[in-house]
């Protein structure tokens, strides 16, 4: 298991991973994720690079924010963060519900990123059907909790090949710790997000657009909606939604690949 530190605010706490040394590189998780998402990439990462891993709010070992949940508030948060490491500036990554923080982390606070990336993620809203979803979903966890709902939507996150897999049980584990409080936040956060093709569309950054080869949650088109010189479209093969577990490898080659190109010094300090 990873070392995890606490960071205060606000009277909320955030939990995160802090490994390495160098250019800062942040790991945000997907929904009913947390840190541990990230523990068969970091290690490597972390021989070149300070890798950053929060758990999101009411997500892992870190607490709801106080005042209920927008992917905006959940950016803010994340920033606080940053800042209360001395980071000046960091490169972010987003699986998920991660990069949904990402794009509203981008269109806020620009100035502190060196590129980002969306990992199975998209910068489209919900569709009026996800909305019902999301909205069936909050009343199911309001009702039963979060372990019916973990149950349901674990095995979709994976490509069918995979599904049998000892760490679809992990994922399961790690969703299970999820607070209601946090779900319901997040699930209402996902379901009213606005449209961020804009902040692709605009930004200069370095951008790392990845998606699954199998992802059923979300497919290749839907992340690949902005082409430009600055984008970079990659899909991972053997991979539906989850490809720091189905296929960490090329998720790594990939990260690593994208951080040279932002400056990554990876002749760094090796712990």
């Amino acid at each position: 298991m990873m070392e995890v530190k606490f960071q205060k605010h606000e009277g909320s706490s955030i939990s995160y991973v802090d490994k390495g040394e160098g250019m800062p590189v942040v790991l945000l998780h997907g929904f009913c994720g947390s840190s541990r998402y990230w523990e068969e990439v970091i290690p490597e990462l972390s021989r070149n690079c300070r890798v950053i891993a929060p758990d999101l709010p009411g997500h892992g070992e870190s607490e709801p924010l106080s005042n209920g949940s927008t992917i905006e508030a959940m950016a803010d948060r994340i920033k606080e963060l940053i800042d209360g490491l001395n980071l000046e500036k960091v490169t972010m990554f987003g699986h998920s519900l991660g990069g949904y923080i990402t794009l509203a982390f981008a269109e806020k606070y620009s100035d502190q990123l060196t590129g980002f990336s969306l990992v199975h993620s998209t910068a489209y809203p919900d569709s009026d059907e996800a909305k019902k979803g999301r909205q069936g979903n909050i009343e199911k966890v309001m009702q039963q909790g979060v372990r019916p709902l973990i149950d349901g939507l674990v095995p979709k996150l994976f490509s069918p090949e995979h599904k049998g897999e000892e760490y679809v049980e992990t994922a399961k584990e790690i969703g299970y710790g999820t607070t209601q409080e946090g779900t319901i936040h997040a699930l209402q956060a996902m379901k009213v997000r606005p449209d961020r093709n804009l902040v692709l569309e605009n930004t200069e950054l370095p951008v790392l657009l990845l998606a699954g080869e199998q992802d059923q949650i979300i497919p290749a088109e839907k992340t690949f909606s902005v082409t430009k010189p600055n984008i970079i479209h990659s899909v991972i093969k053997s991979s539906g939604h989850m490809s720091m577990y189905e296929n960490p490898k090329e998720l790594l080659r990939e990260i690593q690949a994208f951080l040279s190109r932002v400056n990554c010094n990876n002749k760094g300090s090796h712990n």
